[in-house]
């Protein structure tokens, strides 16, 4: 505990030691705080219409409510600015390199926001108000600091996707995973391991009524799918700088949480098969974490074969081409 606490405070003695810098290497400080700052007001005053969910006309307040109600799947939301603000911070080097200038043309961006929230506030839609917030900070971003920065930060700020609430709005996900599931399940069960199982529906049964199983919205694999896609986008952009292959990680979110579903489901079958239906529950209750770690083992080894080479480590003071 004691080695936690120092390695803790040895993070954050670096951070205090090397903000100071990065503050003051950033240009037009002011300029984009200020706009930022009047960004933040007008969702706080004028951000949410909903008053018959929340009564407050604040999105902020909104999205609090959505992310801490009881029940809500959507907890994930209260971190991703920590997340995005992180992952910006561990390439700091990188981006504070890049040349910086007012680029006029985010302003479009800008306003293409403006009138996205419009749209969301006068169809009481909170979500869509909260794409507009995240997508005018970007383009104030790429307005006062130019296209070449915000290039660099797009792959931290796609994370801001997962700042839209969907409690209640899954079921255009997970209707079709449990389908595809199933569909999988059984023909892998059946032919495959020669266990006639019934299926109906979404439902899966054993012909002398031993067992019966649903594949209900939960079991899914759309919690699976989220965090996957969150860890995806972490992973691919901390490691690698090519986008193709942060692409390409992140795209293996959707097919390993399908893969760790079926071989959820599948031990679930053989399991209450072999040794009855107290071990089909029991399976059923804790082998999610089994196919999880396969599902991030999977993910760490195409990772491994994508890697990129190291950059070569020079002296202080003197670039790799002088070097």
């Amino acid at each position: 505990m004691a080695e936690t606490a120092n390695q803790n405070g040895t993070v954050l003695d670096g951070i205090r030691e090397e903000l100071p810098g990065v503050w003051r290497a950033l240009p037009d400080k002011g300029l984009f705080f200020g706009l930022l700052g009047a960004w933040m007001l007008l969702f706080h005053f004028v951000g949410n219409s909903t008053f018959g969910y929340i009564d407050t006309p604040s999105l902020f307040g909104w999205l609090n409510m959505a992310y801490n109600a009881p029940g809500s799947e959507d907890g994930h939301g209260n971190l991703i600015p920590l997340l995005v603000l992180g992952l910006m911070w561990w390439k700091r080097e990188r981006w504070l390199n890049l040349p910086k200038a007012v680029w006029w043309p985010g302003l479009l961006g800008l306003a293409a926001a403006v009138v996205l929230h419009i749209l969301g506030y006068v169809v009481q839609q909170p979500k869509v108000s909260v794409v507009a917030f995240f997508g005018g900070v970007y383009a104030l971003t790429a307005t006062v600091w130019g296209w070449r920065f915000a290039r660099e930060i797009i792959f931290p700020f796609v994370l801001f996707v997962f700042s839209v609430p969907l409690t209640g709005h899954t079921d255009a996900l997970t209707v079709p995973l449990r389908h595809v599931s199933t569909d999988i399940t059984v023909g892998l069960v059946r032919h495959g391991l020669g266990i006639p199982v019934l299926r109906e529906g979404v439902q899966l049964m054993d012909p002398r009524g031993t067992y019966q199983n649903e594949v209900a919205a939960a079991c899914s694999g759309i919690n699976s799918l989220i965090t996957l896609l969150l860890l995806t986008s972490v992973y691919g952009c901390i490691t690698f700088t090519r986008n193709w292959k942060r692409l390409l990680i992140f795209s293996l979110a959707l097919p390993l949480a399908l893969v760790g579903n079926v071989i959820r489901l599948t031990s679930i079958i053989v399991a209450a098969e072999a040794f009855g239906r107290g071990a089909g529950d029991f399976v059923h209750e804790w082998f999610g974490f089994v196919t999880f770690g396969l599902a991030m083992a999977a993910l760490l080894a195409v990772g491994h074969w994508l890697r990129e080479p190291a950059e070569p480590s020079v002296p202080n003071g003197l670039s790799p081409r002088t070097a």
